[in-house]
């Protein structure tokens, strides 16, 4: 989930990268190129996590003043085409996170070092002891950073596209444990094809998943790959 830095996915893990990232100067999202996906699609499904306290760490994330996601505007412009395409299906996306401030990140290791700190365990790190999250599972840089991220889900809507219902995927968001890898074995049948899915509408639209989480796409042409942000989400 996390990996060992550079460039990296989910709540801070690695893929592997040619370069370490810069940190932009930049002080808000206009700056920085990131727009909300909602001037986008007004009605996107969202639960941004880490602006709550339903998220691994138990309480809102340093840097999430307000539950929106951000995203570079290529990137969210084609989330918004996938979004589309799985309208016509009588599917819809459902967004956990997107742009992440590096702030966040940092607030994310200063939890790992709290091995008091136990709430979610149950939830999140069930077969795993806390103290082996910091550097296979969390590291201090993320590709979320860079504005070209998405964790989400699929919805399931009735014919009226009124009532939605996200797909069993085997696993809850921010699952620490190899049951959250997408091709992971041990799924049930619906749940295996409720991923793939998930991952066939994200790869038309451009995206590649993060083979350790389910839930996590990159956009592939990402707008700057080396880059990072730290405006805060308001």
């Amino acid at each position: 989930m996390f990996a060992l830095l550079v460039a990296i996915g989910g709540t801070g893990r690695t893929h592997a990268a040619e370069q370490p990232p810069a940190l932009s100067p930049a002080k808000t999202a206009a700056a920085a190129g990131l727009v909300d996906i909602r001037t986008l699609v007004p009605d996107i499904a969202e639960d941004i996590k880490y602006a709550g306290r339903d998220n691994f760490v138990g309480a809102p994330v340093d840097g999430y003043r307000a539950p929106k996601c951000f995203l570079l505007r290529p990137v969210a412009e084609a989330l918004a085409r996938v979004e589309h395409d799985l309208r016509a299906q009588h599917l819809r996306l459902k967004i956990w996170d997107c742009y992440r401030p590096a702030r966040a990140v940092a607030d994310f290791v200063r939890w790992a070092h709290d091995l008091g700190d136990q709430r979610t365990k149950a939830q999140h790190y069930p077969a795993l002891d806390k103290s082996k999250l910091l550097g296979d599972y969390i590291a201090p840089v993320s590709g979320h950073s860079r504005g070209g991220t998405v964790d989400l889900t699929l919805e399931r809507c009735a014919a009226d596209d009124k009532h939605c219902e996200p797909l069993q995927m085997g696993t809850d968001f921010d699952y620490f444990g190899v049951r959250a890898n997408t091709d992971t074995p041990g799924l049930t049948p619906q749940q295996r094809e409720n991923r793939s899915l998930l991952r066939r509408a994200m790869e038309r639209g451009g995206f590649q998943n993060y083979p350790l989480e389910w839930w996590h796409y990159t956009f592939a042409q990402e707008p700057t790959p080396h880059t990072i942000y730290d405006v805060p989400v308001q």
